[in-house]
């Protein structure tokens, strides 16, 4: 589904993105993690041509990236994206916000539009503020609506660039169940999140970031259990003291103690 050959970038002499090799097959889920700055956001922004690249290829669905300009508003039809920071459209209710990528790029009719939406309202917990705006509702139900928005074009592989970042702590689980929901039901993810009970639990392989590079590619348990490298120990035992200083480790982060202690787990 995704292939990424060799590929580089730069702003101006930061290296953000350094001699990236990866697979991406239909129906996985992968989770980047990685520290702030380590290039996670911006290869998730690559995979729909948000950003260009400067050396190497990237294929998304047989398609050489970047293309025309055609080939990419194709792509992105078949590419869903939820961001950090909702993007909703504040002047439109939750029913048009689902519908107007349908009627504008599927060119959809506005009856069908409308009961796509819905029923992916339905879905998300939000059909009963279909006719409210985006200033009335949660961070969390925000998100759930951005997220019905971008199913709404039928993608055949969904983008999560930090989804739950911005949202009070108390909302982040409605939207991860959103997401587990999603993933229940063979969508290919690709997901740069700091939730590590997500990534355990839903994610097929974690790809483990640090200044540009790929550093480790593994299944959860093998990643979490075992990390091959010093700086993921490091970057999972840095995690682990700082949920502890807010009081909200969950039962990954305790599963996660012998990294900063040092011992094995009983």
């Amino acid at each position: 589904m995704i292939v990424f050959e060799n590929v580089g970038k730069s702003y101006g002499s930061h290296r953000v993105l350094d001699g990236i090799q990866l697979e991406i097959h239909a129906g996985e889920k992968i989770v980047l993690l990685g520290p702030s700055g380590s290039g996670k956001s911006t290869l998730l922004r690559c995979i729909n041509a948000l950003e260009s690249i400067d050396e190497g290829h990237i294929t998304v669905l047989g398609q050489r990236l970047p293309g025309t300009k055609a080939q990419v508003q194709n792509l992105r039809r078949d590419v869903g994206m939820v961001f950090q920071n909702f993007n909703l459209f504040p002047h439109m209710s939750v029913l048009d916000n689902v519908c107007l990528a349908q009627v504008q790029a599927r060119k959809r009719s506005r009856a069908e539009a409308e009961t796509v939406a819905m029923d992916l309202l339905a879905k998300v917990g939000m059909a009963h503020k279909a006719k409210a705006f985006p200033m009335q509702l949660s961070g969390g139900q925000q998100q759930r609506v951005a997220i019905a928005r971008a199913l709404a074009l039928r993608p055949q592989i969904m983008l999560f660039d930090e989804p739950t970042s911005a949202l009070d702590p108390e909302m982040v689980s409605e939207v991860l169940q959103v997401m587990n929901d999603i993933a229940a039901q063979g969508m290919t993810m690709v997901v740069v999140t700091h939730e590590m009970d997500f990534a355990r639990k839903v994610a097929d392989r974690v790809v483990f970031m640090d200044q540009g590079r790929i550093l480790e590619d593994a299944p959860p348990a093998s990643f979490f259990n075992r990390p091959r490298t010093d700086r993921a120990r490091a970057f999972l035992a840095h995690v682990v003291r700082e949920r502890a200083k807010t009081g909200q480790l969950s039962p990954m982060d305790l599963e996660l103690a012998h990294l900063v202690t040092g011992h094995p787990q009983a």
